[in-house]
């Protein structure tokens, strides 16, 4: 999977937030704010083909956590992506 190249991290109002870039007319009703695991995430794997299992490592490397609890976080990063249309 990867994340679409045309999605990027702005910061609005001290809120990290994911952007359609370069897109006229996007619908902004629906805005994605990131907590500092979630940007952290998207930062290191951007541009990046990844499977699951990279992104639970990205998390074990950063916070030291259990493997799978970096999976179970993982997988509800890339849930949440999905199902806004960023992860392809």
């Amino acid at each position: 999977m990867r994340i679409k190249s045309e999605y990027k991290l702005r910061e609005v109002a001290g809120e990290t937030i994911i952007v359609n870039q370069g897109k006229v007319g996007v619908d902004m009703t629906r805005i994605i704010s990131l907590n500092s695991s979630a940007k952290y995430l998207f930062q290191q794997l951007a541009d990046k083909d990844f499977e699951l299992t990279d992104a639970a490592q990205v998390l074990v490397d950063y916070y030291g956590i259990a493997s799978d609890k970096a999976l179970e976080d993982a997988a509800k990063w890339v849930d949440g992506l999905k199902n806004c249309g960023i992860i392809g």
